[in-house]
């Protein structure tokens, strides 16, 4: 099955952002959140599982087609302005059910907190409610590199193992290849996600799926399992790869995610 994806925008304060709207035979709205340095195109393979679904992918602030933030503007709160303005201002306002990975996972289950009213249900993946991440590397990237192979091996060098994933958002121009995220904004941003956010994992009462890698450096078993065990109407998926769930275990990951949505 195939299913083109329709790109639109908006404006979010001053930015302009982009998003991936898949269609879908639903009022039902799924929204699609990527990680650091991903962008909606991660899901592409993901978002056609799901015909019976409005699906909607975001280019979220500083990554894919949207703007990077004047001043390095990551905050928590304007991510959470971001998605507002998005569901507001182009999905009528409609509860949505969000799956967001890694970044847009903690802006998924915090955005559940701040706004449960917007927000039907939620399936994280891989991010725990305490964080620990390192993006430092970001800025160590090179901002051009002569060919696709160089950047592949600048990924290789900082001793990335998603590397199909990171390559996703380049480009190229003139001057070589790059990246199209905003690679010193993302150490701000997620400098800014560092710490304990037990308070808006436990704020908001929809269902919720949490998913995770069993070797993922980014949530441990144990971890896992409290978030579960401490937050009510809560199901636990692990899987036995890394960070990258959707892309590494991708027809697992969609059955789990199916199960889910059929049970709402």
């Amino acid at each position: 099955m195939s299913q083109t994806a329709v790109r639109k925008s908006f404006r979010s304060g001053e930015l302009k952002l982009s998003y991936l709207d898949f269609g879908g035979e639903s009022d039902r709205i799924l929204l699609l959140l990527h990680g650091h340095m991903g962008n909606a195109r991660t899901f592409s393979e993901l978002a056609v599982r799901f015909p019976d679904w409005r699906v909607i992918a975001l280019d979220q602030r500083g990554h894919g087609w949207s703007d990077h933030a004047p001043g390095k503007d990551y905050s928590r709160e304007s991510y959470l302005a971001d998605l507002r303005n998005l569901i507001e201002d182009q999905l009528g306002g409609k509860p949505v059910t969000i799956l967001g990975h890694s970044l847009g996972g903690v802006n998924a289950y915090q955005f559940a907190a701040r706004y449960p009213e917007r927000v039907r249900a939620a399936i994280i993946e891989d991010i725990g409610a305490v964080i620990r991440t390192d993006m430092s590397f970001a800025e160590r990237l090179p901002e051009r590199s002569a060919s696709l192979k160089e950047l592949r091996d600048a990924l290789r060098q900082e001793g990335l193992r998603a590397i199909d994933y990171f390559a996703e958002g380049v480009f190229e121009d003139e001057r070589g290849w790059g990246f199209q995220s905003d690679r010193s904004g993302i150490v701000v941003s997620n400098r800014n996600c560092q710490g304990e956010w037990w308070a808006d994992w436990l704020g908001s009462s929809c269902p919720m799926l949490l998913a995770y890698g069993e070797k993922s450096f980014a949530i441990g078993r144990e971890h896992a399992e409290e978030m579960a065990a401490r937050r009510p109407n809560t199901r636990l998926a692990a899987f036995d790869c890394g960070h990258g769930i959707h892309t590494d275990m991708l027809d697992d990951f969609a059955a789990a995610v199916r199960t889910f949505l059929d049970e709402l």
